[in-house]
């Protein structure tokens, strides 16, 4: 166990230190001993240190500062024996004949073969990344894409095996922040003055971020963000010698480095504290290169990023195994300290593929049922074997397209839907509507208003049974549409993309079709072999009722949003094709589902169970007339 004073929280000071510290006592204390180190509190050594406590000096020399008395300082090492592991569990474990996995061995094994890399490259969890491994792609927005691979080590039937797999990322692009501030505003001119709304965007993106200066030739110094100054450069005055005397930064720097700056009209950023801010123009400051952009990418920005790395199989295989050569992990000294042996070839698994289940349609169609091909099949002379109901329907545009075009769609796909076994309206509620983008929810809510008027003087309780909805242009509507039509207004809305409402096809209309029939409680097949006694092994024998269950975490960046727990059950038997799914909002990261069972104390009744599994058992029952005999829960890891 490792600890260190000051205590350090980067990884990176950490592994300085003790780097340090290997070069002055690796030989003599240390035992001649290679150890492999987290970056936090977990030091590896293979065999005995010759020592149970041992405190160590370490000096470290910061090149970037002037003054040697601050450039220097102290840390005060401490290791001390934390305990001593073994291979025995390890080995009973990968041979069955021990239950438990010995976690500690593996990570253990898994640390000695993240050395060498955590050294070489930069580490963003269980990822390196480095532009050795490829072409850097542009992102947009001053980010470029950076190529990397996943490695973990994992117990398997086989034995231990190393898991490696391509991977990518975004990176800050190693320009200036002039450059930086262009690309990420979108901006031209690079005269104008910033606005409030542009420096805010600014500042939340270059917070905590490395720049280097440029303005001196002899010195390259680095600095870390903290925010970006209020006012322009030509405003900013600071005092810059203990008499008081003001001076703004565009003298200062004449003054001092001989530098006229150009953007006098843009903020600078600011570094250091609030009480002692060091004032730094955007255009003589540079971003340090290795800087991982932690926070959430555009949609523009992740196509990007899958257009640079998307690979078909036989291309990730083969970059896989370059990989693996270029590591390797023969020559890797704590590897050989270790007594671990890599081999470079791809493990082969014996597979076999399974014959896809033939699928039952309704008996009204030309075909009843279906072989799928490659995973793929058609609705053509097929209809749903149940098809939904929809007695009343409206739509509305947030697009370009003229209104008789949105009339035209409307129309092909109401006559798709009932072509492929539904009942719809062919008529809309009230009449197609074409809306502003800019004021989404306002026009939602107007429709709602305006059909549950219009039931409501035809005498029906019932609300809107689907919105079609074409979307703007613009992405990034889609989540707040989704969030105001199913969760605060409850009706089923169904999104078209503009491109594909202004031309639509056949096979677009069908399969529009089934995701409606679906939402408005319709089924569009059901296996064959469900109507087969025994049919389906496990399932057909008694009633049963299939879970599915995982949780979904914020992206990165994301710092408090909560995690969305979602688990759905099955509602039919012996079909197993209806599914009713329940959400519930839980803490930040939190993997394991708080909602899935709960015990509320009544007053009166005491102890009352409740939570989303007894929600979907009963709804099952209810379904079916039958209480499940058999359970099967499936749990996302």
């Amino acid at each position: 166990m490792v600890s260190y004073n000051p205590e350090s929280k980067s990884r990176a000071v950490n592994r300085e230190v003790l780097s340090e510290l290997i070069k002055l006592h690796g030989k003599t204390s240390l035992g001649g001993k290679l150890p492999a180190y987290d970056g936090r509190k977990s030091l590896y050594t293979a065999g005995s240190l010759p020592f149970e406590s041992e405190e160590f000096s370490v000096t470290l020399v910061d090149p970037e500062k002037k003054d040697k008395e601050k450039a220097e300082r102290e840390y005060k090492i401490t290791i001390r024996i934390a305990g001593r592991t073994d291979l025995y569990h390890l080995q009973q474990f990968l041979k069955g004949r021990q239950r438990d996995m010995p976690q500690e061995t593996i990570q253990v094994l898994d640390v000695v073969l993240r050395e060498s890399p955590s050294w070489n490259y930069v580490t963003v969890s269980r990822s390196f990344f480095s532009t050795t491994f490829g072409h850097r792609g542009d992102v947009g927005e001053g980010l470029e894409c950076w190529r990397g691979y996943y490695q973990s080590l994992r117990p398997t039937q086989m034995g231990l095996s190393l898991n490696i797999d391509i991977s990518a990322t975004s990176f800050f692009k190693p320009v200036t922040v002039v450059q930086f501030v262009l690309e990420f505003l979108n901006l031209r001119d690079a005269s104008r003055p910033l606005t409030d709304r542009d420096r805010v965007k600014i500042k939340k993106a270059l917070r905590g971020v490395r720049v280097e200066t440029n303005h001196q030739e002899d010195q390259i110094r680095r600095y870390k963000i903290t925010g970006i100054t209020p006012v322009p450069m030509s405003q900013l005055i600071f005092p810059v010698d203990e008499r008081g005397t003001r001076m703004s930064v565009v003298q200062y720097f004449m003054q001092r480095y001989k530098y006229n700056l150009q953007y006098t009209s843009w903020p600078c950023l600011q570094s250091g504290s609030d009480a002692r801010p060091v004032y730094l123009p955007m255009e003589a400051c540079k971003i340090v290169e290795g800087q991982r952009y932690s926070k959430k990418l555009n949609d523009k920005q992740v196509t990007n990023i899958l257009r640079a790395t998307c690979q078909r199989p036989q291309q990730r295989e083969q970059s896989i195994r370059e990989m693996v050569l270029h590591n390797k992990y023969a020559e890797d000294k704590f590897a050989q300290e270790f007594g671990i042996n890599v081999c470079s070839d791809l493990v082969s698994v014996p597979a076999r593929v399974l014959p896809p289940p033939m699928l039952r349609y309704h008996d009204s169609g030309k075909e009843k049922t279906c072989a799928p091909s490659v995973g793929q099949w058609s609705m053509i002379n097929k209809k749903m074997i149940n098809g939904g109901i929809i007695d009343n329907w409206a739509c509305v545009s947030f697009s370009r397209i003229p209104p008789e075009e949105v009339h035209r769609f409307c129309c092909d796909l109401i006559q798709m839907c009932n072509m492929t076994g539904m009942s719809v309206n062919p008529r809309p509620l009230v009449d197609n509507r074409s809306a502003n983008p800019n004021h989404i929810e306002n026009a939602l809510r107007d429709v709602y208003r305006r059909t549950t008027e219009m039931l409501g003087k035809q005498g029906h309780e019932k609300q809107l049974q689907l919105l079609i909805v074409i979307l703007p242009e613009v992405s990034g509507s889609y989540g707040k549409i989704k969030k105001v039509c199913e969760t605060d207004l409850g009706i089923v809305s169904q999104c078209c993309l503009p491109r594909h409402a202004a031309r639509p096809n056949k096979q677009y209309l069908e399969n529009v079709a089934l995701k409606i029939n679906v939402k408005v409680g319709g089924r569009n097949t059901v296996l064959e072999r469900a109507f087969v006694r025994n049919g389906i092994p496990f399932v057909s024998e008694v009633p049963t009722i299939i879970f599915g269950a995982d949780v979904t975490h914020p992206p990165p960046g994301e710092d408090s949003a909560s995690s969305i727990a979602a688990v759905v059950a099955s509602m039919d038997w012996p079909e197993i094709t209806k599914y009713r799914g329940l959400v519930s909002a839980q803490p930040h990261r939190q993997e394991i589902i708080e909602d899935l069972f709960s015990v509320t104390k009544d007053p009166k009744r005491g102890n009352v169970n409740g939570g989303m599994i007894r929600e979907l058992l009963i709804a099952f029952r209810r379904k079916t007339g039958r209480r499940p005999e058999r359970i099967l829960f499936y749990r996302m890891a």
